[in-house]
């Protein structure tokens, strides 16, 4: 009867009440249950097999460079990174209310590191997230133009509830990129948010988009109701030799 069960829950891919089932019948536990207890044992393995296949997904699905959580990061007060601020983007209201991190600061300082950690908590709560490096970012949409599939790509993006761009203004936009950019930014306005990381700071973004009225479009956008965070100090790679887990 039992083989017979937990062959069943396989077959419909009740993969944490199978397991869950399985293990208390092989411990004999299934006596310190009442019916009602044991029904809701199951059901709750189920949940969180489920739950945690889900975030396995969005994370897999996120395209992140490296692996980041929030609780290696480096707090040292000569980072000149707020602790409590993080903390509080870690709980990803700033998703709920579409707003937007920007992140700037040297070579080597934990920009991308720390953009990373609040995208993985993000999939963690259950938002859709995409991480691009900006510069292929825009390569691949120009080629999109090219093929066809332009308005499918932006399409894509726009679905997430977060987007990460990483090394923001590493050259200066040409006229294309600077629509694209607009482009990207239009739709998530009020409709999603936005992971900015870059070694230019906020002040220099005015030079790397280039015109004036599609610069100032995108700047209102971008910035308005944004966090900013300015990380200062040495570069991570070389005070830990080049060791990504901690930033």
């Amino acid at each position: 009867m039992n083989e017979i069960t937990t062959t069943k829950m396989k077959q419909m891919r009740f993969y944490g009440m199978h397991n869950a089932f399985k293990t208390a019948i092989e411990s004999g536990k299934t006596d310190h249950y009442t019916l009602d207890q044991f029904i809701a044992m199951l059901i709750d393995a189920e949940w969180d097999e489920r739950h945690n296949r889900r975030i396995e997904r969005s994370i897999k699905n996120a395209r992140f460079h490296y692996k980041s959580n929030i609780e290696n990061i480096n707090f040292d007060t000569s980072r000149n990174l707020d602790r409590n601020l993080v903390l509080r983007l870690a709980a990803c209201d700033f998703v709920e209310k579409n707003q937007n991190v920007l992140i700037t600061g040297s070579t080597g300082v934990g920009k991308s590191f720390l953009g990373t950690a609040l995208g993985y908590q993000a999939c963690i709560q259950g938002y859709k997230v995409s991480y691009y490096n900006t510069s292929k970012l825009f390569a691949k949409l120009k080629m999109a133009k090219a093929d066809g599939s332009y308005l499918r790509e932006l399409a894509k993006i726009e679905r997430q509830d977060v987007i990460i761009l990483d090394d923001f203004g590493l050259q200066a936009l040409d006229s294309q990129n600077r629509i694209t950019l607009l482009e990207i930014i239009e739709d998530r306005h009020n409709n999603g948010s936005i992971i900015v990381t870059s070694q230019i700071p906020v002040q220099g973004w005015y030079d790397i988009i280039g015109e004036k009225t599609i610069a100032d479009a995108i700047l209102d956008r971008l910035i308005h109701q944004s966090h900013r965070i300015e990380l200062l100090g040495e570069s991570m790679r070389k005070k830990r030799g080049i060791n990504k887990e901690v930033f």
